[in-house]
């Protein structure tokens, strides 16, 4: 515990940083339409691009024998990549909605 409370108090910075971001998010979100909603989250979800990216940076520089370290990474790629092409599905399938059908 006593670990705990001296990185956050070495990282204050950072708390009240992560802690402004989570207001400012909750605040432009809600003021969001509920109509825009799902392809503002479609599109967040493509973000996760850059968690891909840097696990796949970590994962190339781990030199280590942890497993778990090699697991947590492979799922961190794993779970970026579903999210991402599920953002795209989710985006993909609402401009198909949009479309003017054949006859």
């Amino acid at each position: 515990m006593d670990q705990i409370l001296n990185f956050i108090g070495e990282n204050i910075q950072m708390v009240y940083i992560v802690i402004l971001s989570i207001f400012v998010g909750v605040e432009i979100i809600g003021k969001v339409p509920a109509v825009l909603h799902t392809p503002l989250m479609s599109g967040a979800n493509a973000i996760h691009g850059v968690v891909i990216v840097g696990a796949i940076i970590v994962l190339l520089n781990y030199h280590g024998d942890n497993v778990f370290v090699l697991v947590l990474g492979f799922l961190a790629v794993f779970l970026g990549t579903l999210n991402v092409v599920g953002g795209f599905v989710v985006t993909d399938r609402m401009l198909e909605m949009f479309k003017k059908k054949k006859k």
